[in-house]
């Protein structure tokens, strides 16, 4: 098992502990679909994702998976309040143009939001742009500034921050360490590699 497909089952393990078996979920930037596909088997949820990139689509098609194509505000906007269970941005939020707009939206349209991200904020990041005074590359950076799509980085003290400043509540968090796998009890915003937030408005 390579890292990248570890780090990822270990992400879809800790969200699908907090899926309610057969609720209605939607997956905002859902990828190729491995997580809703997880979803699917293991909790035999209501599955629905949404995304921009033609080729992930396609992807999440051959899987069997009811997904969308396009702008996932605009596709929102469709739905009446808490018409979901569970909406999931699992390492989409960072990539966002206007990531309150999406986040407030998902928390309209669904009973909870489960919202994942690398932290920015991780020791081994600060210390690589301190020594190297370049754009962060490690084996969660793996591109150059010209390779990487638009994103804002964002660490585990912002982004509670925002949700503070939102009146949004925090029911459930989960933070790992850099590898990934172990919890992280002790100062997260330094030593926490990937975030998980449970949220409700």
């Amino acid at each position: 098992m390579t890292k990248l497909v570890e780090k990822r089952t270990v992400d879809m393990q800790i969200i699908g502990e907090w899926v309610t078996p057969g609720s209605r979920v939607l997956d905002l930037g859902c990828g190729r679909g491995a997580l809703l596909d997880y979803l699917v088997q293991t909790k035999e949820v209501a599955a629905l994702g949404v995304d921009l990139d033609f080729g992930r689509i396609t992807a999440c098609v051959a899987r069997g998976l009811s997904v969308y194509q396009g702008d996932m505000t605009s596709f929102m906007q469709q739905f009446p309040d808490r018409h979901f269970d569970r909406v999931i941005c699992s390492r989409t939020v960072q990539e966002l143009g206007d990531p309150t707009g999406v986040i407030l939206e998902a928390l309209r349209v669904g009973r909870s939001l489960t919202v994942g991200f690398v932290n920015h904020g991780y020791w081994k990041n600060r210390v690589d742009a301190l020594l190297r005074g370049r754009k962060v590359r490690n084996e969660v950076y793996t591109t150059e500034w010209f390779e990487s799509r638009p994103s804002n980085p964002v660490t585990i003290a912002d982004f509670e921050h925002f949700c503070a400043a939102q009146g949004i509540t925090i029911t459930r968090r989960a933070h790992l360490l850099g590898n990934w796998r172990t919890p992280c009890r002790t100062l997260p915003n330094l030593f926490a590699g990937y975030a998980l937030y449970d949220l409700a408005k």
